[in-house]
C-alpha cells in the first residue's frame, strides 16, 4: 500500500524537471544571443575595400609636401639680391646727396679757359662755400648754369656786385684802373662797358679772352645761377691738384 501511494515530493521533482524555467531561459539565450547580432552588424558595416580609415586619411593630409629642387636656389638668389640692394641703395643715396648739396664732377668743354684749364679736363665743383660761408670772390673759377645757355659754362669771376667794370681788348678795368690778374691770360676779344654790376650779380670772363663766350655777350650772372666753385682737378693725371 505504501508502495502504490505516490509521494508528493516525487511529483514536485518531476514537474521541476519538465518545467524548469532555466531551460527556457538558456534556450532563449542560445537562440538569440545578443553578441551574435552585434558581430554580424560589425561584419556587415566593415568599410568597403579602397576606403581609408578616417584617422589615417587625416594624417596623410597633414603630411608636409616634399620641397621642390629649385626652391633653395631661388631663396639663395633672393637673399643675394637683398644683400646687394642693402649695399647699393645707400651708396646711391649718398652719391645723390653729395651731388645735389655738396659737390659734383664736371668736364671742361672748349678752349675758353686756356691755358689754365683744358678741354676734356675733369674737375670737382664744390657747392658748400657760397651757400654757407661767403659769396664769390674775384679770381674764383665757377660753373654757371644760365637759362639762355644750352649747357653749363666754366668761367672766372672778375667783377663783384656794385663795381664798375670795363673790358678793353681783353684787359679788365675796375673803377677805371687796370686789374692786376696773377693768373695767365690770353688777351683778345671784344670790349665791354663801362658797366656797374647789379647787387647779387658777378661779371665773368674766360682766361682765353679771344675765344670765350662770357659776360661780354650774355651780361652779368645772378649769384643764384652759380652751381659752385671749381675746386679740384682729378683727370687727366698730369693735371691732378687744386684749381687756382
Amino acid at each position: 500500500m505504501m508502495a502504490d501511494n505516490k509521494h508528493p515530493a516525487d511529483n514536485a521533482d518531476h514537474n521541476a524537471v519538465e518545467q524548469h524555467p532555466q531551460d527556457n531561459v538558456d534556450r532563449n539565450l542560445v537562440g538569440q544571443h545578443p553578441t551574435d547580432n552585434a558581430d554580424r552588424n560589425a561584419v556587415e558595416q566593415r568599410p568597403e575595400d579602397g576606403e581609408r580609415p578616417l584617422e589615417k586619411l587625416e594624417y596623410a593630409e597633414t603630411k608636409p609636401e616634399p620641397q621642390k629642387p629649385g626652391v633653395p636656389v631661388l631663396r639663395w638668389m633672393l637673399r643675394a639680391l637683398w644683400e646687394l640692394a642693402e649695399t647699393i641703395v645707400p651708396a646711391i643715396i649718398i652719391a645723390l646727396v653729395i651731388n645735389l648739396f655738396l659737390a659734383q664732377a664736371t668736364q671742361v668743354l672748349g678752349q675758353s679757359m686756356e691755358p689754365n684749364l683744358h678741354t676734356s679736363q675733369r674737375v670737382v665743383v664744390e657747392k658748400v662755400t657760397y651757400h654757407l660761408f661767403h659769396g664769390p670772390r674775384r679770381g674764383d673759377i665757377i660753373v654757371i648754369d644760365m637759362p639762355q645757355q644750352s649747357e653749363m659754362l666754366i668761367k672766372r669771376v672778375l667783377g663783384l656786385p656794385g663795381e664798375t667794370i670795363e673790358v678793353r681788348r681783353g684787359t679788365v678795368y675796375i673803377e677805371g684802373e687796370e686789374l692786376d690778374e696773377p693768373w695767365t691770360v690770353n688777351p683778345g676779344g671784344g670790349s665791354f662797358g663801362p658797366h656797374t654790376i647789379p647787387p647779387l650779380h658777378v661779371f665773368v670772363l674766360g682766361d682765353n679772352r679771344g675765344a670765350s663766350n662770357d659776360s661780354r655777350s650774355f651780361g652779368t650772372v645772378p649769384i643764384e645761377h652759380i652751381v659752385g666753385r671749381a675746386w679740384f682737378s682729378y683727370w687727366p693725371k698730369e693735371y691732378i691738384g687744386i684749381i687756382e
